[in-house]
């Protein structure tokens, strides 16, 4: 029955935005200034911060989310939200950056290399020696939110050991090194990523851990490119469970989706949530009754983190985008994106905005493109028409590089061994199944990362601070401002707050009259 309102209301919302009469356009105006003539800062201390990652939800995925979820005048959740700005995302030695080290100079306020964890600059991939001096190691958000008596957690679709939620905790020469069947010889004495979380400050005192990655916490010889194992015979959910008896904590770990929704929150300060042995299920593949959703996460995380009376730091990372973008599977990444909107909407439903600074951002774009000049309302998924050049149909979306399935061109040789160049037909192709492939003009391995800024979206205790355009690592020094100043100062001096309201009103009663005509 859900579904049925959300097509109605999705048909509903498209039929609207498809509007083009004069009136319409005066209207959706009139409705963008009156919203922006009414924004006032709130000067209030952040109490408690919550920051969204869309791992690789460039602008362009962003766009084509709206476009997915209600036509190209929808707004998302966070669309709505009264500041934004640009975050400029190189990294100290790349142009175009990991999730490792974007995520490092979002949570810890310094730019690093890439595929390096909680470390400045001075540390080079895989220098184990040098990311153990206690200078080239970083404090994130995380860590300064427990220090000043908050508790602070971490959500994400992702093993809580990978490239985002790592630097909340860790600081690794590499990202690889999630597990020590991944460490290589000569770094012994460096401990992998799973072991900081579990035995280290301030991993060991996250409220919150909630996410996949099984496997680098259990013996297993299952350990391949893309899933950890331990060798060290170790059992770290058995070592993560002793700590907390040992110091008399309260806790809960959970493996699946009936037990996190049924664990006892006021006697549990301590939330271990591990779903999967990898990375949890992309949400249309997601087996409902027994792994949770990234809403299901973040409504149980808010539950236990708002028990301080202090407040509380969380970082929610929807990591399947990137792992999608990354396979060329443009539909399922949109899809992630939308149940990420999902998220957001539940935890905006669960705070009090007057004193939670909520921000929702990207780590880094990827190289999708909206191509061509298809019609206004037509499906995001589908043809936007037929190449001027070659006279066959090409995609609304597109990469510029992409995997093997992704690179759609042929070579072909006729029997006067001249050659041409070749192009699939997508309109012979099913280009709304989840995983199709997109076009992508260079061929590599899968899809690469893109170089491009990222939008940073605001609402709450000096969310003002992000106005224009940023360096990425200025989002850690801002929220470390929010979560330490206040002022009783309101947006106008109370001087000139009756000539200030005399003006908004004037002004919205003259926008009103000029957008009559």
């Amino acid at each position: 029955m859900n579904s049925v309102f959300v097509v109605l209301a999705v048909l509903l919302s498209t039929s609207l935005s498809l509007r083009t009469d004069k009136q319409f356009w005066k209207d959706l105006a009139k409705q963008e200034l009156e919203e922006a003539l009414h924004t006032k800062w709130n000067l209030h201390t952040a109490k408690n911060v919550i920051m969204f990652i869309g791992d690789g939800m460039g602008p362009n995925t962003v766009t084509a989310t709206r476009m997915y979820k209600g036509g190209e005048s929808h707004r998302l959740a966070y669309e709505k939200f009264p500041h934004m700005g640009l975050l400029k995302t190189y990294s100290a030695d790349k142009m175009v950056p990991d999730s490792a080290c974007s995520a490092t100079a979002l949570f810890s306020g310094v730019k690093n290399n890439k595929d390096t964890i909680g470390v400045d600059a001075s540390v080079k991939r895989g220098d184990c020696e040098r990311s153990l001096l206690p200078e080239a190691r970083l404090k994130s958000l995380a860590a300064e939110a427990l220090d000043a008596g908050k508790s602070a957690g971490f959500v994400t679709t992702m093993r809580v050991t990978h490239a985002t939620p790592g630097p909340l905790y860790a600081h690794s020469a590499d990202r690889s090194w999630e597990c020590d069947a991944f460490m290589p010889a000569g770094t012994e004495h460096c401990k992998d990523i799973a072991r900081q979380l579990v035995e280290d400050e301030p991993g060991k005192n996250l409220n919150v851990i909630l996410g996949g990655g099984r496997n680098g916490f259990l013996p297993s010889s299952a350990a391949n490119a893309w899933s950890c194992a331990r060798n060290d015979s170790r059992n770290l959910i058995e070592d993560y469970e002793k700590d907390k008896k040992d110091r008399g904590l309260k806790y809960s770990i959970v493996s699946n989706k009936t037990e996190l929704e049924t664990f006892d929150t006021d006697n549990t300060d301590y939330l271990l949530g591990i779903f999967a042995d990898g990375h949890l299920s992309y949400e249309y593949q997601r087996n409902e009754t027994d792994m949770p959703s990234l809403s299901d996460m973040v409504a149980a995380a808010i539950k236990v983190l708002r028990k301080n009376d202090n407040g509380y730091f969380l970082m929610v990372e929807g990591g399947n985008i990137d792992m999608a973008h990354h396979r060329g599977w443009a539909k399922v990444a949109i899809d992630e994106s939308a149940e990420m909107e999902e998220a957001v909407k539940v935890a905006l439903e669960m705070i009090d905005e007057e004193n939670t600074l909520f921000i929702v951002t990207s780590d880094h774009t990827h190289t999708l493109s909206i191509n061509g000049y298809p019609e206004r309302g037509s499906n995001i998924f589908d043809i936007a028409g037929a190449s001027t050049h070659d006279g066959i149909n090409y995609t609304t979306l597109s990469y510029s590089t992409g995997g093997p399935d992704s690179f759609h061109f042929y070579v072909h040789t006729d029997d006067n061994n001249e050659t041409t160049v070749g192009r699939r037909d997508p309109s012979k192709e099913n280009t709304n199944d989840m995983l199709y492939n997109q076009v992508a003009g260079i061929r590599l391995i899968e899809n690469s990362h893109g170089g491009g800024d990222v939008a940073i979206y605001a609402k709450g205790p000096h969310a003002h601070l992000f106005h224009n355009v940023h360096e990425q690592h200025y989002v850690y020094h801002a929220v470390m401002y929010a979560m330490t100043h206040s002022s009783t100062e309101h947006y106008y001096s109370s001087g000139c707050a009756l000539f200030a309201s005399v003006i908004m009103l004037t002004s919205i009663f003259m926008i009103n009259i000029i957008l009559t005509f």
